[in-house]
């Protein structure tokens, strides 16, 4: 048991240690320790599944000791900054007004390419336009324009605008979702009304009506030939 448990810790370092130094572009929308959790835990609790030859208490012990030692980095995560730096890293600043530190993408295995990538799917094109890009401890690239090139809001146009209230699905694939009808203060002649107006007779012919805060709704049918 003993073993099994320090099999377990020197695994879970060493991959923390390796993708630490693959860098943070491998590790996409996951802190390393998570990652490393997600990669581990699946293959931790298919062993004893498949293995009858393993006691269940031998495929347990390492399952409860990457959760614990998951649990006990978070803790200190939270309690300490220089362990969290330790562990998951400091977000990168890759281009600063308008110029690529090519030190700092060599640092974290981050090609010109990957980043000319990443800027575009932020509609990016015009690298003097980039004040920040920050390589963030998640992998993904957060773009700060000049204030010169960023949208003008309707804030400083001193227009008067109306907020978007958040949408709650009433009818998802011909099924009524109660409760939150409840949640709208709406009832079933609402519902009928909606319908109606729809030249609908019943929820089945709907595949998703959703409703917001200033009563909004949003409404499509069904197509023919779909459960």
């Amino acid at each position: 048991m003993a073993v099994a448990f320090a099999r377990t810790v020197i695994l879970y370092a060493l991959i923390i240690i390796g993708i630490r130094l693959m860098g943070k572009k491998q590790v996409g929308e996951l802190e390393p320790t998570e990652l490393v959790f997600a990669m581990l835990i699946s293959d931790l609790a298919a062993v004893p599944m498949q293995d009858f030859g393993i006691p269940l208490l031998f495929g347990m012990v390492p399952i409860i000791a990457l959760l614990s030692i998951t649990m006990i980095l978070s803790v200190l995560s939270l309690k300490s900054i220089r362990f969290r730096n330790l562990i998951c890293g400091r977000p990168s600043v890759v281009m600063e007004h308008g110029s690529i530190l090519q030190d700092e993408l060599s640092k974290n295995r981050f090609t010109v390419d990957e980043l000319l990538e990443e800027l575009r799917l932020q509609g990016v094109t015009d690298l003097s336009t980039v004040k920040y890009a920050i390589l963030e401890n998640s992998g993904r690239l957060s773009v700060m324009l000049y204030a010169n090139q960023q949208p003008v809001t309707p804030a400083q146009m001193q227009l008067p605008v109306e907020d978007e209230g958040l949408p709650l699905i009433i009818i998802s694939g011909g099924r009524v979702l109660r409760e939150n009808l409840k949640q709208r203060n709406l009832d079933q002649k609402w519902l009928q009304k909606q319908l109606a107006e729809h030249n609908q007779t019943s929820p089945s012919e709907v595949f998703l009506l959703t409703v917001d805060e200033s009563g909004s709704t949003y409404y499509v049918p069904k197509e023919l030939g779909c459960p």
